[in-house]
């Protein structure tokens, strides 16, 4: 909620490690009768499969809901607003009213997150530690401050549409309105991968290298500077724009794509094999964006005849979600910036403590605490301890399955409900419509991104995605995730592209092989399998 935890180094109370995996504590929220609803809700829109599971336990006596006086919680909002000085109102209304001088404020936030993530490289081991826990208490409450009511504006202004529209739109229609979004960081970073492959596909030279090549070879000739001129230059400026991001970028510990380009060298030569100028991405998205606009003067002429002042308002919000919505990746964007440099602090650090032989190499940071960070600086070996916490974080990459909720006495709710339920009948399986439109074709099943390889027209099937995997989705010709959910990253990104979806399909990566040929219906939430 913006507060900093009350023992920094101890880390917020309702995160749980397990199996070097970070779990949430929702137990509070669970048996509150203010939050209960409201989880529930959440969980039915990011997480279809956990929404039954919730419900199962609400019948557990062990978690009955205690109730919770909204008194309780007024003093903490109020606490909020005064701490930020009322900064998010001020942002929320502002956005609204000029949403130019929004997006405009989110540049200049990104640029200072840029040179604030460069500016102390240079200072000691010590300093570094001190930066890090600043940026845990200061930086990370400043960006939330600015950017969350946009969040607010992102899932809201649908929903108020959608009042506005009863019995004059359906749900795929409103959700027309989302598709090919401006201002959205995650596209925009897409398309000038596109664009930046366009450019290379002028030099055959580059494309036949992208043929002979794998692309973790391009790579370690992007690192000793020994690529064609155009590639090398021209990868290093898509860097300085996103070279923070990475797949599972969220995990402080994983290579970003400017230590590892290796990922983005294999969506350059998949973007090289799309030769169909009707699938390319910037036509597909430009193409996305007109249906989009035609869409929002249908809906305004339709809520005409329901009078002026109800076109008005129809207006003003649909033009407002295509003005605002592409924002909702910005929170994670501009995180994603500030771990960068911890990251980067955190590597100058580990180098010190290797080179002091308390570490054995600089990525050996990432397996100690902050508080044990303070102690190796104060002269403790953590080697032996590195060695034991690699061993089993060795091990558990090999853990076949991961629990997704589970009880304090090690019960595991979703195995008894997925039982009870099960999917796969009769060659189709169900989840969460999440994309409208009908597609059939090759399913290409990926648990990781990295060096994938998807053939234009291949219907992606994955564990989740975040926008780490966005580059495959221009060309997918659909979609289908095991987790998930209708307002989940995968399913928002899914819409904006025009590309059908289901999420939440439980067991898709057990009944679908890549090859296998199927049909998604993100209209009714059902994959028929050939």
């Amino acid at each position: 909620m913006g507060f900093p935890p009350r023992d920094l180094l101890a880390g917020p109370t309702f995160v749980v490690e397990a199996a070097h995996r970070l779990f949430f504590d929702l137990t509070p929220m669970f048996r509150s009768t203010l939050w209960h609803p409201l989880l529930l809700q959440i969980m039915g829109q990011m997480e279809t499969r956990s929404g039954p599971v919730f419900q199962q336990l609400a019948s557990d006596p062990r978690l009955t809901p205690i109730p919770t006086s909204r008194w309780r919680v007024i003093p903490k909002v109020l606490s909020l607003l005064v701490r930020a000085r009322a900064r998010p109102l001020l942002r929320l209304v502002q956005a609204l009213l000029n949403p130019k001088a929004a997006r405009a404020n989110q540049a200049r936030l990104q640029e200072r997150l840029r040179s604030q993530g460069q500016r102390s490289l240079r200072a000691t081991p010590r300093k570094l530690v001190t930066t890090i826990e600043q940026t845990v208490i200061e930086q990370f409450p400043y960006v939330m401050f600015n950017i969350m009511p946009l969040i607010f504006l992102v899932f809201g202004l649908p929903a108020i549409a959608k009042r506005l529209l009863k019995g004059l739109a359906t749900d795929n229609e409103i959700q027309v309105v989302r598709r090919g979004l401006p201002y959205n960081p995650t596209t925009e970073m897409d398309l000038k991968l596109w664009h930046l492959a366009q450019r290379l596909r002028a030099e055959s030279t580059i494309v036949t290298l992208f043929h002979d090549k794998q692309p973790a070879q391009l790579a370690q000739a992007y690192r000793t500077e020994s690529l064609p001129p155009l590639l090398q230059q021209g990868l290093a400026d898509f860097l300085s724009l996103y070279g923070h991001r990475g797949v599972a970028e969220i995990d402080l510990g994983l290579p970003r794509w400017s230590e590892d380009p290796t990922y983005l060298l294999g969506m350059l030569a998949n973007y090289l094999a799309l030769n169909d100028p009707d699938a390319a991405p910037d036509v597909q998205f430009q193409r996305s964006a007109q249906e989009a606009e035609a869409m929002v003067q249908t809906l305004i002429r339709r809520a005409r005849r329901h009078g002026w002042l109800r076109s008005q308002l129809t207006g003003f919000c649909l033009h407002r979600i295509r003005a605002l919505s592409g924002l909702r990746e910005v929170p994670k964007f501009d995180f994603v910036l500030l771990m960068a440099g911890a990251r980067r602090h955190l590597l100058a650090i580990g180098e010190a403590l290797a080179h002091s032989r308390r570490l054995e190499a600089a990525e050996d940071i990432f397996f100690i605490t902050l508080k044990e960070t303070h102690e190796a600086l104060a002269g403790q070996d953590m080697r032996a301890l590195v060695r034991e916490r690699r061993a089993s974080y060795e091990r558990e990459l090999g853990r076949r399955h991961i629990p997704r909720i589970m009880l304090s006495d090690g019960t595991e709710p979703e195995v008894t409900l997925t039982r009870e339920q099960g999917n796969d009948t009769d060659g189709v399986l169900k989840g969460a419509p999440a994309s409208a439109g009908v597609v059939s074709g090759k399913a290409r099943v990926l648990l990781d991104p990295t060096g994938a390889r998807l053939e234009p027209g291949e219907i992606l099937v994955a564990p989740s995605t975040d926008p780490g995997w966005t580059p495959l989705f221009f060309t997918a010709s659909g979609l289908v995730m095991e987790m998930g959910g209708p307002m989940s990253h995968g399913a928002i990104v899914a819409r904006e592209y025009g590309i059908p979806a289901v999420v939440g399909v439980t067991g898709a990566l057990e009944h679908i092989t890549t090859g296998q040929q199927i049909t998604v219906d993100g209209s009714r939430g059902i994959i028929t399998l050939a």
